[in-house]
């Protein structure tokens, strides 16, 4: 479902048509390719299981000008089941220029026409549109832009069961996804007041309001930051910029059970991968196809049941970047098996994986490497920064824990130790730094390069120089009392540090330093060697509590987390181009608790009542520096079912 490179936005996701979702932990690529570097989010489809149809309307409306409408039938005949949905959903947002639209179909139809063979075919597209105002904190204005999106994800699955140890899955699926980006006017203030209609060098550019930014650490400055360049300094009005990536791909997977207590998988997957990165107005039109494989096998198995494991790899092979392999192993023993009593079922487990990521489409066309080999002078930069051509991010990781039963399963405590290394990962080299790296231009020339970027789009460009590891500390408690009330919290303590990055490694050479605060050294784009990753909080947490009644449901969550590195990103981007913007990285996002609770009632056989409200304590900084979080929200709806059928 992800774009070309593993990005997927949560924020374009509807819930419409989702039954739930799981999430695995660690590199997956071993079975889903590259794009799982670091772990994997799959969503369920529901399906009929109904032997007559069964119409429900759900329909809510809240504040910030709420509204959700969605209908969905489902059931099932004979050997067919069926599943259709549609919703539209709505809302202002608390800002200006930042409203949301969004519709979704889904559908899910399957059939069995004998016994040992199931066909499936699911769709999910969805649009929306939302308002892009940039941010809030730091300008004091909206920017006037605007994101569309449509996301197509199509499968089609053939299950057979050969014989009762020899089970069989071929798979085709699509992804289309496109993304408009479409700025109209430069929002924001003439500075130098009535030059921004001059030419350059004579031409001013579009800053925000005078305001204050402050951090969580304490530091905190004064100024306008730039919103926008005017068009004597390159930038085109109005401007779009179109995103598409495509996929095409077929997997099959073939399990085989050799006893009870062995069973090993074998596969092949292919994927066709089309992108591109247009933007007229800058006559950028980049286009890439990609055909990546891998061959992939597994074996699991277990002795006595008490001791599992599991030993898998693939070797994969990518235009892109060329032949991988990604390994991957598990095993767990019950030192204790599961019992009756308050103490029992202790279980020790380990497991190790390596994945790759592919560079994205605007990772690939903007690769700092090919530019500087377009340029006089940039060959002698790429051999005296060591600046090599793009690669594949890689994840390595190691793990171990212990999960423990009380009560006859009643209540377990996890507790997990995890050692990761993330290798190659790819910064962006902001376009204020750009020049410095061609150190052989005068400083006209330089300026007229960086104009010259900006004409074409170009706010930054890509190169695989950052490396960090993380290793730290989990512990969940998972139970319940009876069978109406669960709870479920957990903790994570991360310890994470960078090892190399490009402002720390390069920055010297560049013939100076990194900007400072009261002698602090700032990561402008990236983190610094020695600190943290940025927007990884050290303390972290959940809590859950749900009942589930006759007549009620209700639900609770808790999500906490200390504070955490981060950027303004406002380098170069005074009044004066220069820097009096940046605050010390260390503790720059604030710590949050966010609290949510929702519920429902069902009032009749055919018509609940149900609510949410999220943001109970209306916490601003949840969102990373600059973001103001969406406040306190409710919605309040009912939920209506017409039909009646029976289960298959």
């Amino acid at each position: 479902m992800d774009e070309i490179g593993g990005i997927f936005d949560f924020g374009n996701l509807a819930t419409t048509g989702i039954e739930s979702v799981e999430t695995y932990r660690g590199p997956d690529s071993s079975l889903y390719g590259a794009d799982a570097a670091s772990g994997v989010v799959q969503f369920r489809t529901p399906r009929g299981f109904t032997n007559n149809p069964i119409l429900t309307f759900n329909g809510d409306l809240g504040n910030f000008h709420s509204a959700r409408n969605e209908l969905d039938l489902a059931g099932g005949m004979n050997r067919l089941d069926y599943y259709a949905a549609y919703s539209w959903l709505q809302t202002s947002n608390a800002l200006p220029m930042d409203e949301y639209h969004q519709g979704a179909a889904v559908g899910n139809f399957g059939w069995q026409p004998t016994a040992n063979i199931v066909l499936r075919g699911t769709t999910h597209y969805i649009v929306s549109a939302v308002g892009v105002p940039n941010a809030w904190n730091f300008y004091g204005i909206a920017d006037d832009r605007k994101q569309s999106d449509q996301n197509l994800y199509t499968s089609g699955t053939l299950e057979y069961q050969m014989t009762p140890d020899f089970h069989n899955r071929v798979e085709y699926g699509a992804t289309r996804k496109r993304e408009q980006s479409m700025q109209w006017y430069p929002a924001g203030i003439c500075e130098p007041i009535n030059t921004c209609n001059l030419s350059y060098p004579a031409a001013g550019n579009y800053y925000g309001e005078d305001v204050t930014i402050r951090g969580a650490n304490g530091y905190q400055v004064v100024g306008q930051a730039l919103l926008n360049y005017s068009t004597g300094n390159g930038s085109v009005y109005p401007n779009r910029l179109d995103l598409v990536s495509n996929r095409d791909q077929v997997l099959y997977q073939g399990d085989y059970h050799f006893t009870p207590h062995i069973t090993a998988l074998a596969g092949f997957h292919y994927e066709n991968e089309r992108g591109v990165e247009r933007e007229p107005a800058y006559a950028l039109n980049d286009a890439v196809e990609r055909d990546n494989y891998d061959y992939l096998a597994e074996v699991t198995g277990d002795f006595k049941s008490r001791l599992f494991y599991t030993l898998g790899g693939s070797l994969e092979h990518y235009s892109l970047f060329g032949v991988q392999t990604t390994p991957r192993f598990g095993v767990s023993y019950y030192a204790i098996k599961p019992r009756h009593g308050v103490f029992n079922g202790t279980r020790f487990s380990f497991n190790f994986a390596e994945g790759v990521r592919e560079p994205t489409v605007a990772d690939q066309s903007g690769s700092l490497y090919t530019f500087l080999e377009s340029q006089t002078g940039g060959a002698t930069t790429i051999a005296q920064l060591h600046i090599p051509q793009l690669e594949a991010p890689t994840s390595r990781t190691w793990e171990g824990g212990l999960q423990q039963a009380f009560l006859g399963e009643r209540l377990f405590f996890h507790l997990n130790l995890f050692h990761n290394e993330f290798g190659r990962q790819i910064e962006t080299v902001g376009v204020g730094l750009i020049p410095q790296l061609l150190p052989g231009l005068t400083s006209a020339q330089q300026q007229q390069l960086e104009a010259q970027l900006n004409n074409d789009g170009a706010f930054s460009l890509a190169i695989n120089s950052e490396d960090f590891r993380a290793m730290g500390i989990e512990a969940t408690v998972d139970g319940g009392l009876g069978r109406s009330f669960h709870y479920k919290a957990g903790y994570t303590y991360l310890d994470a540090v960078v090892q190399h990055s490009f402002s720390s490694d390069n920055q010297a050479l560049l013939g100076g330093y990194e900007p400072t605060l009261d002698g602090i050294p700032i990561g402008i784009y990236s983190p610094l060697v020695g600190a943290r990753p940025f927007r990884r909080p050290p303390n972290s947490g959940f809590l859950s509590v749900s009942y589930a009644g006759k007549q009620w449901t209700v639900l609770s969550t808790m999500a906490f987390a200390s504070r955490s590195d981060d950027s303004t990103f406002l380098g170069y981007a005074d009044i004066n181009q220069g820097n009096s913007l940046l605050l010390p990285n260390r503790d720059l996002d604030f710590g949050y608790a966010n609290i949510d609770f929702g519920g429902s009632y069902q009032w009749l056989k055919h018509l609940a009542i149900y609510g949410q409200a999220e943001n109970l304590l209306s916490d601003q900084h949840i969102a990373p520096i600059g973001y103001p979080s969406l406040p306190f929200t409710f919605r309040l709806g009912l939920r209506i079912s017409v039909g009646r059928g029976s289960a298959n």
